[in-house]
């Protein structure tokens, strides 16, 4: 809820105030400690991280978290502030300074993080254990990930889009092989997606966004070829479980219109499903 209308004078002091403390936090956040897969940092001349790398990590324009750390008079919302303040790793004073600066009242109580969604569904995806399944929505939005995902794929907490941990995630792009052939086909496929839904202008501002802070993704994404897989092979060398090689297939959600579910399954004459089974700590009967 929006706190009580200030004077101008007030208005410029807290856009000062809030200018200088999103760069004073910005600067305090390394890539690294984003978890952003970077190149060579000596050449950096932000201390921190970008404002493009601090928008596409919330999941926000460019443009309008630009407007933001000028402090301009822009609309925010509870959600995209709690974002921010995740990717600024901000404890909860800092959060609640930052609701305030933007003149927003600070929650009583934590947010609800997670999208809704459906038991049953969440219940297929939790029971596919052993075998990593997650949730996304239209825009490739992580909605719901079971504990292999999490533990196979690196997704945290912080990772909010498949497309943006693929690109920008360290662990994730150290631990994909054929990294550049896969890329091809994520670019193709958010293309192919894209034209799905002309009037939808989320897809242009998140192509925009990534072509700012991924190199890769900009030079990929200007060949405009078109993917459209809805299985494949992936496969994946984790720090502790080793090769896993999984067999994926997309299904088609028709009660929740534009999301998917992705299902992986160890590929057969592979020991990745005793891998995953040891990953996880638990005894698994093996699938034909």
């Amino acid at each position: 809820m929006e706190i009580t209308k200030l004077s101008a004078e007030a208005r410029a002091r807290r856009s000062a105030e809030i200018r200088e403390f999103l760069r004073s936090r910005r600067a305090q956040v390394t890539p690294a400690d984003a978890g952003m897969a970077v190149g060579d940092v000596r050449g950096r001349r932000t201390p921190g991280l970008r404002r493009e790398e601090v928008a596409i990590l919330a999941g926000v324009g460019v443009s309008w978290y630009t407007w933001l750390e000028q402090g301009r008079e822009i609309n925010v919302s509870a959600d995209v502030l709690d974002a921010i303040a995740r990717v600024l790793r901000m404890d909860g004073a800092e959060r609640e300074h930052l609701y305030l600066l933007a003149g927003l009242n600070p929650p009583q109580a934590p947010p609800v993080t997670g999208r809704q969604v459906p038991d049953e569904l969440r219940r297929l995806i939790d029971s596919w254990l052993p075998r990593p399944a997650y949730l996304i929505d239209r825009h490739w939005n992580l909605v719901a990930v079971n504990q292999t995902a999490e533990l196979v794929f690196g997704y945290e907490e912080r990772d909010h889009n498949c497309l943006v941990t693929f690109f920008t995630g360290a662990r994730y792009r150290s631990s994909l092989l054929h990294w550049r052939d896969a890329a091809q086909v994520m670019a193709g496929q958010f293309r192919a997606d894209a034209a799905r839904y002309p009037d939808d202008e989320e897809f242009g501002r998140i192509a925009a966004d990534m072509c700012a802070v991924s190199p890769e993704f900009a030079e990929i994404w200007a060949e405009h070829n078109i993917r459209d897989a809805t299985s494949g092979t992936k496969v994946v060398v984790h720090p502790e479980a080793g090769e896993l090689v999984f067999d994926y297939t997309t299904l088609i959600l028709p009660d929740l219109p534009g999301h998917r579910l992705m299902l992986h399954t160890p590929a057969t004459d592979t020991p990745t499903q005793e891998r995953l089974t040891a990953l996880l700590g638990a005894t698994v009967p093996q699938h034909a």
